[in-house]
């Protein structure tokens, strides 16, 4: 039996969020915004529910949730619906980070096109922005800083409450992509992080759903634009038809997570207790400071073996990656690692190792056995 080594793609759907999609799916099947009939309000009231535990994981208000299809959606919601406001008020500086993700990096690149000004901060080697750098390459004209929660290819934990702290007195506007630590790790309820976006498949939730926390500041709303139009759902912000199975999903994959993440971080821990034992006999570096990675990823390059090879040998034994999904269609050196400074044959080499905590176990005497031969 393969074990799922690959949490960071995408996770299991916890068998209780998979019984509440269902139960929206076939039995409560109305639409939310039908207001003539009980159907449309027991999902009326189920969306509410959602929105109030997904606000209460982050210490917001339910009324700043709109939800989206993903953190994707949520990223392009933030940055492009931000840029009207921000020509306006003359604020086209916008600080970034060399490790985003490509749905933060793509939107950002819309606004270089546009004449904003994007200046991406490197990491440290070990694969983290430090809030000193943020606060050399504040300006005045600065509109936006987007800084990830937990890089999807390292695991690491970017200091985001020690950056808010270096925004308190910027009016510029704090994005933070919380795709991967949402639920996970602690850090996002400070109230100078003006936008969240969230994603469900990434914390035990289904696919096709997410949110993006819209904080207000001093009673006003981001002024935000939406991007598509015909509707005046979510705060006419995302028009559509509220895919309430979805939505209900990832409430209760906030309400376990927030109920739960004590105990999920302990397996967790377990879990990389088990899988560094096995590492400790193959020759190996760790790419990103392991005292601010998150408790279910681990990536490591293993000397003189292309990560390929390794993701063959391990066929049929742990599912692996080299870098994020979204990119593994057509494999590119990773950004990331790159920009942490590692070199090629170490990048070639990287594996993303992510696990949860119902991953059952570490396949480590299979693992020893695929990969020793490799080593050397």
């Amino acid at each position: 039996m393969t074990i799922y080594l690959d949490c960071n793609a995408t996770t299991p759907v916890d068998p209780r969020v998979a019984e509440a999609v269902m139960r929206y799916l076939s039995e409560d099947f109305g639409n939310a915004g039908s207001r003539t009939h009980e159907f449309g309000t027991r999902a009326r009231r189920a969306v509410n529910d959602a929105r109030s535990w997904v606000a209460r994981a982050v210490a917001a208000d339910p009324s700043e949730i709109v939800f989206t299809s993903g953190a994707t959606e949520s990223n392009n919601l933030a940055i492009l619906g931000l840029a009207g406001a921000l020509e306006e008020k003359r604020r086209t500086h916008i600080l970034s980070t060399a490790i985003e993700h490509k749905a933060v990096l793509e939107p950002l690149e819309r606004l270089a096109e546009r004449g904003f000004q994007i200046e991406l901060i490197p990491p440290s080697a070990g694969g983290r922005v430090e809030p000193a750098e943020v606060a050399e390459r504040l300006r005045p004209e600065t509109g936006l800083v987007s800084i990830m929660h937990v890089n999807n290819e390292t695991g690491v934990i970017q200091p985001i409450e020690a950056i808010s702290e270096v925004l308190a007195g910027s009016a510029a506007y704090f994005h933070v992509d919380a795709a991967q630590g949402f639920g996970k790790v602690p850090g996002l309820k400070p109230p100078r992080l003006d936008l969240i976006s969230i994603s469900g498949h990434k914390v035990f939730g289904p696919k096709g759903v997410g949110a993006l926390v819209a904080r207000r500041r001093r009673y006003n709303r981001p002024p935000l634009v939406p991007l598509m139009v015909g509707g005046g759902q979510e705060r006419g912000l995302r028009p559509g038809t509220l895919p309430v199975h979805l939505i209900v999903g990832l409430g209760e994959a906030a309400r376990l997570a927030t109920e739960f993440r004590t105990t999920r971080t302990a397996r967790c821990e377990a879990l990389r207790a088990e899988l560094l034992d096995v590492l400790a006999d193959l020759p190996h570096q760790v790419n990103g400071d392991l005292e601010h990675v998150i408790p279910s990823t681990l990536n490591v390059s293993l000397t003189a073996v292309e990560s390929e090879a390794a993701i063959v040998c391990l066929k049929g034994i742990a599912a692996v990656s080299n870098g994020a999904a979204c990119t593994s269609s057509s494999y590119t050196v990773s950004h990331v690692l790159r920009a942490m400074g590692l070199d090629e044959r170490r990048i070639r080499s990287s594996l993303r190792i992510s696990w949860c905590h119902l991953t059952p176990r570490i396949p480590g005497r299979e693992i020893r056995e695929a990969l020793r031969p490799l080593s050397g």
